[in-house]
């Protein structure tokens, strides 16, 4: 599960840089000591200076005439007892330590649970301290390293990294049953002469049928419009011991000229159904031999997919597609 995570506010200060927002001040008069009360979190949140760490407090203790200041990490509640911490400012290690302990011996009396801090490389720096502090490694991004810490003692609920992959195939048929095949020049086709249906993998974010019209596009130019998913396949230790998921879809094509993608496809044409599945290696697969009989059912009109249905959540006005066969549905309204 991915979250969308809220940004840092600055860190740790001295009263010299009065901007910095989560800390606790020492008043300390000539002749006259008043021992601090309370410590500001972010903006508007109070919370008692006994909820840090002794060795913190004491660290921080002023002397005459000077203002000093405890701080913690910013942070932001989760949907599931725990906070988000996103990193923004830099500092040094042994200062970071010192702040992030306060932090944790906080939240603890909070009854928080995980701890999420999203660190970006310009502050790969603090990985270490964060490992010798308990975190670990929970996924990284092409910008920041993601890490998580379980404060309670019984056994850890953080979820795991994503653990699937998503990718399509795309079965796309003219009005003369000739189907869309390529010949790939990377990867495990590459000099094999197969044929194959254009193939590849989701982006973030992407919907399904989308991804299916945009590969078919990139690699062969033609344009298409999707119809359904026909079938799909769940595999594991596919790539870097995640799970893979594989959606086949049917498309309808809006062009016939082909212009392939130099880079990938070294091939593209528009096949008889019938020579595509005579390959030897396709007649040798048995999952391509369930692939072309479901496609050869849905060609004989004695096969249904799943359409994509647009809808909503009652915890979000995002809108989802919703996959199901449409037809049997109407069919089992109206009856």
């Amino acid at each position: 599960m991915l979250r969308s995570l809220p940004k840092l506010s600055l860190l740790f200060s001295s009263a010299r840089n009065p901007h910095y927002l989560a800390s606790a001040q020492h008043f300390i008069s000539k002749g006259r000591r008043r021992a601090p009360s309370r410590v500001k979190i972010g903006v508007a949140t109070a919370v008692p200076i006994r909820s840090m760490s002794t060795s913190i407090i004491a660290s921080e203790m002023a002397t005459e005439d000077q203002v000093q200041q405890v701080n913690l990490l910013t942070s932001t509640d989760d949907d599931y007892g725990g906070v988000i911490v996103e990193m923004d400012q830099p500092m040094d290690s042994t200062t970071f330590i010192s702040i992030l302990r306060a932090s944790v011996s906080h939240w603890k009396q909070l009854d928080k649970k995980g701890v999420w801090i999203k660190l970006p490389i310009h502050l790969v720096s603090l990985v270490e301290a964060l490992v010798k502090e308990g975190f670990w490694y929970h996924h990284a991004e092409p910008k920041y390293l993601m890490l998580v810490y379980w404060i309670p003692e019984s056994p850890s609920t953080i979820p795991a990294n994503a653990t699937h992959r998503v990718g399509i195939g795309s079965f796309v048929m003219n009005e003369k049953q000739e189907v869309l095949v390529v010949q790939e020049n990377t990867g495990q086709f590459q000099g094999t002469g197969v044929w194959k249906f254009p193939t590849g993998v989701v982006d973030q974010g992407e919907d399904i049928c989308v991804a299916a019209v945009r590969e078919v596009k990139e690699e062969t130019g033609v344009d298409s419009e999707f119809v359904e998913v026909l079938t799909f396949r769940q595999s594991h230790n596919s790539f870097f011991e995640k799970s893979d998921l594989f959606f086949m879809c049917m498309l309808r094509p809006l062009s016939s000229d082909i212009q392939t993608q130099k880079l990938e496809i070294q091939n593209a044409q528009w096949m008889p159904f019938e020579e595509y599945a005579a390959q030897p290696f396709v007649q040798k697969s048995e999952l391509l031999k369930y692939i072309n009989d479901t496609c050869l059912a849905k060609m004989d009109g004695q096969y249904s997919g799943f359409s994509p249905v647009s809808t909503s959540s009652n915890f979000s006005d995002q809108q989802n597609y919703l996959y199901l066969n449409t037809g049997a549905l109407k069919r089992s309204n109206s009856s």
